[in-house]
């Protein structure tokens, strides 16, 4: 069944699948963004929910960062 570009992404216990999720709908909505033909409210409504989408993705990639961090931490970095 395919999701509507206005569902949220899955839940946190697949935060890549939400993170995937989080910035297909944000392609989509830049996408319709830059074909132009979108009236002015929608153009805003899509506006304000592609800012919401890029704000999750940012939390998750820094929550990804730190999770390597600790990892990396935790190896004592011998990859370096």
């Amino acid at each position: 069944m395919a999701r509507s570009k206005t569902e949220s992404p899955p839940a946190d216990n697949d935060p890549v699948g939400a993170f995937e999720a989080a910035m297909q709908e944000l392609e989509t909505i830049v996408q319709s963004l830059e074909h132009g033909e979108l009236k002015l409210e929608e153009s805003l409504r899509l506006f304000e929910r592609g800012t919401q989408l890029a704000q999750q993705c940012r939390q998750a990639l820094q929550s990804a960062e730190l999770k390597v961090q600790e990892l990396s931490a935790g190896n004592g970095d011998e990859s370096a």
